[in-house]
């Protein structure tokens, strides 16, 4: 399994390095037609910091940047709020207009029935795109302050050309130290188009792929960024062909025998409010599948994968036991789609409760 180094050892449980915008969400109404939105705080690596601290009380941090104006310390102060770690985030001087440097936004609409979730990012030019190699010592973070667990993800090597640097020199200096590295492929054509495409997102991922611990993604993701072959039948794997899984896992490990545990979620979407949900991993060559939650009713699917992923490792790190992260995992991301935000509401006690078959009655 994984070297975890002790807590007595780190200031942190777990950093994530990433970009953290600002998301507005229409509640009930569309985007193109809404005349007010609720602000949240969200991005796919910080998630995970931020489920393992309010949910599972891990000590975390966050490594991003700002501009330092209005809209960059109302993020802050929702990171604030859920207790991640502000004192590593880099403060970049605003130009008054945002013509070269900004905070990026995230509208989120949730979905219903056949309609199915829409998301419209706005983050060129942000300051996390523009972060590069040096903006932070990590000689200092990782060997003075210390940190048993990094996680970071393919949303953010996509931003630009030096994010991607940056996830390079972050993961090779972690695992310098001896930190556990988490990665989410989390491939988004969209977002490799303007810095090579795919042929890019190949050869970043290829080379960030060296360094980790703990892989997480799916069929596309494993496909696209690492150029594997996945075997199975002409069926999608996301409609839950087992077999393919197996199959698909059992050749990532031994193309990159340093992965420790690679994972991936399972969902069938019957609708964009109904969706069946599960896991499968590999670790120490063995799969596992993970409880099932079919039918399981979605109130915003956003960051269920991220709270998916802090279950898991929270699970790794305080038992050991693949089989048991993994249900842990299933259980935060599923509790967390069934409230708004990208974030996780849940507690460790519910995330509990859901892996023993609680069911959904009101408690009084």
């Amino acid at each position: 399994m994984i070297n975890i180094k002790n807590k007595n050892e780190c200031k942190y449980d777990l950093l994530s390095l990433g970009e953290v915008m600002l998301r507005l969400d229409p509640g009930d109404m569309r985007i193109k037609t809404a005349r007010e939105f609720k602000a949240w705080e969200g991005g796919g690596e910080y998630n995970v910091a931020r489920g393992l601290k309010k949910c599972f009380g891990m000590d975390t941090g966050v490594l991003t940047a700002f501009a330092d104006n209005g809209v960059g310390r109302l993020v802050e102060d929702f990171i604030m709020q859920g207790g991640v770690d502000t004192s590593l985030i880099k403060w970049v001087k605003f130009d008054g207009i945002g013509r070269s440097i900004r905070n990026g936004l995230n509208f989120t609409e949730r979905g219903f029935g056949i309609r199915g979730a829409v998301g419209v990012s706005d983050r060129g030019n942000t300051a996390a795109s523009k972060m590069k190699p040096g903006d932070f010592d990590f000689d200092y973070i990782f060997g003075e302050l210390g940190a048993r667990w990094l996680h970071t993800g393919g949303i953010f090597a996509a931003l630009s050309e030096t994010t991607a640097e940056l996830v390079i020199e972050a993961v090779k200096a972690a695992k310098k130290y001896g930190t556990a590295v988490s990665y989410d492929l989390n491939y988004r054509p969209s977002l490799w188009q303007d810095i090579g495409g795919l042929e890019k997102a190949r050869e970043v991922n290829k080379e960030i792929a060296k360094y980790i611990d703990v892989m997480i993604g799916n069929e596309e993701d494993f496909t696209a960024c690492l150029g594997l072959e996945i075997e199975g039948n002409n069926e999608s794997l996301t409609e839950l062909n087992i077999e393919g899984y197996q199959k698909m896992l059992k050749g990532i490990v031994d193309i990159y025998p340093n992965f420790k545990v690679v994972a991936t979620t399972l969902r069938t979407v019957r609708t964009a409010t109904v969706n069946d949900w599960s896991a499968i991993c590999i670790s120490d060559g063995i799969v596992t599948k993970g409880m099932e939650l079919p039918g399981l009713e979605i109130y915003d699917r956003v960051g269920g994968g991220d709270s998916f992923a802090s279950g898991l490792i929270y699970g790794l790190m305080t038992c050991g036991d693949a089989a048991k992260a993994l249900d842990c995992g299933i259980a935060h991301g599923a509790l967390a789609m069934t409230t708004p935000g990208d974030t996780s509401m849940a507690s460790l006690k519910e995330v509990e409760g859901v892996i023993k078959g609680a069911g959904a009655r009101v408690v009084r």
